[in-house]
C-alpha cells in the first residue's frame, strides 16, 4: 500500500517505549512527525534519533509531535531512549503492520545480502490527521531540518 498526499493518514495501535499502547489518532490536534527507521543503535539511525532530539522544544513549540517508529521491540527502544536522551516515543512495530500500511517495507540490498526492511522515510500529518508531505528514501543529513521548515511555513 502507498500513502496519498492529502488523504487521512491511516490510523494505527502500537506498544510504545512509554509502556502503553498508542494511537495515531490520539495526537488530534497536533502535527505529527511520524517518521520510520530501520535499527535502533545503528550509526545513521542514532544520528536521525539525535538530530530530532535536539530539534525537539522547536517541533513542540510549533505544536508537533515526534513518533519514531522501527520495527524493534519495545525493550530495545527503551535502552535507546536512555542512551541518547530522547525527548520524543519510539513505537514497536515488530510484526511490520504499520511500516507495510504507510509503504516502508521495502525489499532491500547492502553489502551483498538481500532482505526485508524499512526503508527510511518521514510523514507529516497535520492536526486534522490528513497527511500533507512525506519523504521516502530519506538521507539523514540535513533531514530533521527539511521537516521543521516543511512545518515553519506551511502549517
Amino acid at each position: 500500500m502507498s500513502m496519498e498526499v492529502g488523504k487521512q493518514a491511516p490510523d494505527f495501535t502500537l506498544p510504545s517505549s512509554s509502556g502503553e499502547d498508542v494511537k495515531l489518532s490520539d495526537f488530534q490536534g497536533k502535527h505529527v512527525v511520524l517518521y520510520f527507521y530501520p535499527k535502533d543503535m545503528t550509526p545513521g539511525c542514532t544520528t536521525e534519533a539525535c538530530d530530532f532530539r535536539d530539534n525537539h522544544q522547536t517541533f513542540e513549540e510549533l505544536n508537533a509531535v515526534i513518533i519514531g517508529v522501527s520495527p524493534d521491540p519495545v525493550s530495545r527502544h527503551e535502552k535507546f531512549i536512555d542512551k541518547h536522551d530522547l525527548p520524543f516515543m519510539l513505537l514497536a512495530d515488530e510484526n511490520h503492520e504499520v511500516a507495510e500500511q504507510y509503504g516502508v517495507w521495502k525489499w532491500k540490498k547492502n553489502f551483498g545480502k538481500e532482505y526485508y526492511g524499512i526503508e527510511r522515510s518521514t510523514f507529516i500529518i497535520d492536526k486534522d490527521g490528513q497527511l500533507v508531505k512525506e519523504w521516502r528514501k530519506v538521507r539523514v543529513k540535513e533531514h530533521v531540518d527539511e521537516a521543521l521548515n516543511y512545518i515553519k511555513e506551511n502549517l
